[in-house]
């Protein structure tokens, strides 16, 4: 298309704006168009903003600051002033209003407009406006990251009351197993993982998959008759970084924490260290392991019996079994290497379980046990009562014995389960 004199080419203009357009800022922009404009000669100013979309009224402004020649600082798009006021200016209040709201200091305070609500950016702008200041949610949010604040979950740090030997506890704990290292003693860490229900339940974490198609899984969690639940229970070698992990379907109870050690031994540890004498065990002071059930330290002092082998058990204080190496050695990885997977089968937990590994080396072995382990079990008969003694005899011709020193809170005791060998001149032991 030909055009006569005087005559405005908008498509030439409006290509050029579509090349140029979107890497200038607000002002570039103004004053890119401004200069079309004054090009163009009369009718420039109607036609870039035909051509461009921008208003007549920005282009004509522009033209005015071409023609005054102002000249901005560096890195500025604005004058000095130009802009709504700030909040706080036109409020000097305000930011005092606001940082009283949400400072701790005033959590304790009953009558605190947020004492007793959710302390989200439309409650706290809602409470500003009920005070008779006029601001919006965002800009509430805006004033609260200037001041300092984030948004902040709850932080687990206050480990509760501390023991006076707390501190020995730990050196005796941890130069038992040295020591059982040292000498190429198998040492072992132990815990139950939490119960886990068996089906197309809802996994916690999130895994890639196809945008808009995420894995479906039932809405509610309630346990399927058919499938029933999983119970892992791992044994942790520290020395090899190697563990294995016994998936139980009945009871967490002190009967299944053996049987897994025994499979361990059974599978693992017995040709590892085919010349032990001794099974150093760390573990919490709770669960089916815990310091204080009969049931545990009959049913190891019959592993003991069993295997041959004397076993020590050192239990962590209360409060502190995240100190136990399978935790954050072994359980931790199992975690996300089965997040955001549902375990729709006792399979599929055993095959995710055994295909944990880590950069440094970890291996883990996982195996079914389908044993029934019945909840409630009595412990009767001799040698079952309450330690009076340091040393005594317990059943099986087995003797449960503590270290000479050892810390005086009664949960970290390490103790061992030692075959007895009854000899002629050996005195009698101490009821």
């Amino acid at each position: 298309m030909a055009y006569g004199e005087g005559m405005i080419d908008e498509s030439k203009i409006a290509e050029r704006y579509a090349g140029l357009g979107p890497e200038l800022n607000e002002r570039q922009r103004r004053l890119w168009a401004a200069a079309e404009a004054r090009a163009c000669g009369r009718g420039g100013i109607a036609a870039v903003a035909r051509a461009t979309g921008i208003g007549k009224s920005t282009v004509a402004r522009g033209v005015a600051e071409l023609g005054e020649g102002t000249r901005l600082e560096a890195g500025r798009v604005r004058r000095v002033g130009a802009g709504r006021p700030r909040l706080t200016d036109s409020d000097p209040e305000l930011l005092g209003a606001l940082e009283a709201l949400v400072d701790p200091d005033t959590r304790g305070d009953p009558c605190s407009p947020l004492r007793w609500c959710s302390k989200s950016l439309q409650n706290i702008a809602g409470a500003l406006m009920a005070a008779g200041h006029q601001i919006s949610d965002r800009s509430a949010g805006k004033l609260l990251r200037g001041l300092g604040f984030r948004l902040h979950a709850n932080v687990k740090t206050r480990e509760g009351a501390d023991h006076p030997d707390r501190d020995a506890q730990f050196r005796h704990l941890n130069e038992t197993v040295r020591c059982a290292l040292a000498v190429g003693e198998p040492t072992i860490s132990v815990d139950a993982k939490k119960r886990e229900l068996v089906g197309d339940f809802k996994a916690v974490g999130r895994e890639w998959e196809p945008s808009g198609r995420p894995v479906e899984v039932r809405c509610h969690d309630f346990k399927d008759k058919d499938l029933g639940h999983a119970i892992p229970y791992g044994v942790y070698d520290i020395d090899a970084n190697e563990g294995m992990v016994s998936v139980g379907v009945s009871n967490d109870t002190s009967a299944f924490a053996v049987s897994s050690i025994r499979a361990w031994w059974q599978h693992l540890g017995r040709e590892r260290y085919p010349n032990a004498g001794t099974l150093t065990i760390t573990a919490d002071g709770g669960g089916s392991n815990s310091s204080r059930t009969r049931l545990w330290k009959i049913e190891l002092q019959k592993l003991a019996d069993e295997i041959g082998l004397s076993i020590r058990v050192c239990h962590f204080p209360p409060g502190t079994s995240k100190w136990n190496k399978i935790e954050h050695r072994m359980f931790s990885y199992v975690s996300l290497n089965w997040r955001g997977k549902p375990l729709e089968s006792l399979q599929v937990i055993i095959d995710l379980i055994g295909s944990t590994t880590t950069s440094t080396g970890l291996k883990v072995y996982a195996r079914l046990d389908p044993g029934r382990y019945e909840k409630g079990t009595k412990v009767t008969g001799p040698g079952t009562g309450r330690r009076e003694h340091r040393t005594r005899r317990v059943p099986s011709g087995l003797e449960l014995h503590d270290p000479p020193q050892r810390p005086t809170n009664s949960f970290v005791r390490a103790w061992s389960l030692r075959r007895h060998s009854p000899r002629q001149d050996a005195p009698a032991a101490r009821s």
